[in-house]
């Protein structure tokens, strides 16, 4: 499992770097989240001792499970909630995760920030943006955005990074993911119209970009991605967010 996990690991890597320069974009521009959901904690812990240090979630319980191991063996790891959220889970979220990336409806924007308040959190959040058209996916549209940037960036409780989106499935002849393409490169355009809009609602006056896993990492790199999601191409039995 190691050595299989030490290659996977390595491989994906070197893949991001290879779209980071057919982009001609710098390495470090694209953060790679390995997204640990469905493999047990010890594949996860295997991973950080090969470098990772950030990690990614879709269920509460074993985002809380796993965070609750790192902490006991005293590995330090970052916390990214992925998955869809309801508000009642809201508390256990924002207890748990330092990240949360699909925020995608104002009432639990509202949650989130009353929450973090009481519990004296401050999580980084995205939120997220439902460009597909796929009715199964969740998250703001376009024309809900501005005023989701600027509730979330009147809150003192939580800090705005930006968007994240999902491509839709890809049909059988887009062989070269024009599809997700195009749903990231909308993302992006939106990011940028936000952040110039509404700057001081982002961290650092710019609005970051959480898109693309691993059958879409090129395109998402590609169109301005600088979070990537990769759970299938390390973990032989884990998913994407």
């Amino acid at each position: 499992m190691s050595r299989d996990l030490e290659s996977s690991w390595r491989d994906v890597r070197a893949r991001l770097d290879a779209a980071c320069a057919a982009a001609g974009r710098a390495t470090d521009e694209v953060r790679l989240l390995p997204v640990s959901k469905s493999v047990d904690v010890d594949a996860a812990l295997a991973l950080h001792a090969l470098g990772a240090r950030e990690f990614g979630e879709n269920r509460v319980d074993e985002l809380e499970r796993k965070a609750a191991r790192f902490a006991a063996l005293g590995r330090e790891a970052r916390w990214h909630f992925i998955g869809n959220l309801q508000r009642n889970k809201a508390r256990r979220v924002v207890l748990a995760a330092d990240v949360i990336h699909s925020v995608s409806t104002p009432k639990l924007l509202e949650a989130l920030a009353r929450v973090a308040a009481e519990e004296g959190r401050r999580p980084e959040i995205y939120l997220e943006v439902h460009l597909s058209g796929e009715d199964e996916k969740q998250g703001f549209a376009e024309d809900e955005l501005r005023d989701a940037v600027a509730l979330a960036g009147a809150s003192h409780e939580l800090r705005l990074l930006g968007l994240m989106t999902m491509a839709p499935r890809p049909e059988p002849d887009d062989v070269e993911g024009r599809a997700a393409r195009r749903t990231f490169e909308r993302c992006a355009e939106l990011a940028r119209e936000l952040a110039t809009e509404q700057p001081g609602s982002f961290e650092g006056g710019v609005a970051q970009l959480s898109m693309g896993m691993t059958g879409d990492l090129e395109q998402a790199v590609a169109a301005g991605s600088t979070c990537v999601r990769v759970g299938s191409a390390i973990f032989a039995a884990g998913g994407d967010a």
